[in-house]
């Protein structure tokens, strides 16, 4: 009876969680994946029921193509970035500086993960400009004027500008999770590799990244997650274009939402970003083994 007792108490204790993670999380998942199944618009009561059409429409669709294949991209790029370089810096920042000069350039690198990413995609804005862009001026003031452009017009070089924006913004944060786990690896790891003669860079591989493995879990899939829930970027810079350049799934289904009024393909689209996400998620969890070790 006692440890009955205790359970309800405790039920009673998570209760609460539990409904806010219900209603806020799973019914708007489960309400989502409903509304693929109708065509409607966001100011319209009426919902007619269209079954798979909205989803089978994501297979023909030549704009989700581009988005996907940006997506992946925002993707890779953040992999090597981030994951990878980020570490790099996080080892170089804990093993290679002096303590106040390592405080100092964590605070630095950090700086641009506490600012709000729409005041930064802004302010690139003004780094990009054709016209007196920072990014021009300097180009023309170290003499490679030929290589001036508009970055965010150019089909060529716009999604190179968002995704650089991007890795800009969140490398410092990533950074301070592996600096966070790179402190608590044991002095005597690396002296005992330097008494058998291990080089820096023999230390890194054999020591800081299997003793960083659950950090680069996390780090993996923050960004992964990340690269296919991108917003804020493509559509303050460049609202997907020119054209349908830079478009990714998260920009392409506000689009379809909210300006196209067609919120059934809306939902379907945001149902096509939570499975992918899911997916990439279980199969790093399983790749990674996070916790078996």
């Amino acid at each position: 009876m006692r440890t009955r007792s205790r359970a309800w108490s405790n039920l009673l204790y998570v209760l609460p969680a539990i409904i806010l993670i219900g209603v806020f999380v799973y019914y708007p998942l489960f309400a989502n994946a409903a509304f693929g199944f109708f065509s409607f618009s966001a100011g319209a009561g009426e919902m007619r029921f269209v079954g798979w059409d909205n989803f089978v429409r994501l297979f023909s669709d030549p704009v989700i193509a581009t988005a996907l294949g940006n997506n992946l991209l925002y993707a890779v790029v953040s992999i090597v970035c981030q994951v990878g370089g980020s570490l790099v810096i996080a080892a170089w920042l804990t093993r290679l500086l002096g303590r106040r000069m390592g405080a100092f350039l964590r605070s630095l690198y950090f700086l641009p993960a506490v600012i709000s990413m729409t005041v930064i995609a802004l302010l690139f804005t003004f780094v990009y400009n054709a016209r007196g862009g920072l990014l021009n001026s300097l180009l023309e003031l170290v003499g490679l004027g030929d290589l001036q452009t508009a970055w965010l017009a150019d089909v060529d070089t716009a999604m190179g500008a968002v995704i650089g924006v991007s890795q800009w913004q969140s490398i410092g944060y990533i950074c301070m999770l592996y600096v966070v786990a790179l402190q608590q690896i044991p002095e005597e790891y690396y002296e005992a590799a330097a008494l058998d003669g291990a080089g820096r860079i023999r230390q890194f591989f054999s020591i800081t990244v299997p003793q960083a493995k659950e950090m680069i879990f996390v780090a993996m899939i923050l960004t992964v997650s990340g690269a296919f829930t991108v917003f804020n970027e493509p559509y303050i810079l460049t609202k997907g274009g020119p054209g349908n350049t830079t478009q990714v799934l998260a920009t392409y289904m506000y689009n379809q939402g909210f300006f196209q009024n067609q919120m059934g393909y809306a939902s379907a689209i945001a149902s096509l970003i939570f499975v992918i996400t899911l997916v990439l998620s279980v199969v790093q969890m399983l790749s990674f083994r996070s916790g078996k070790d």
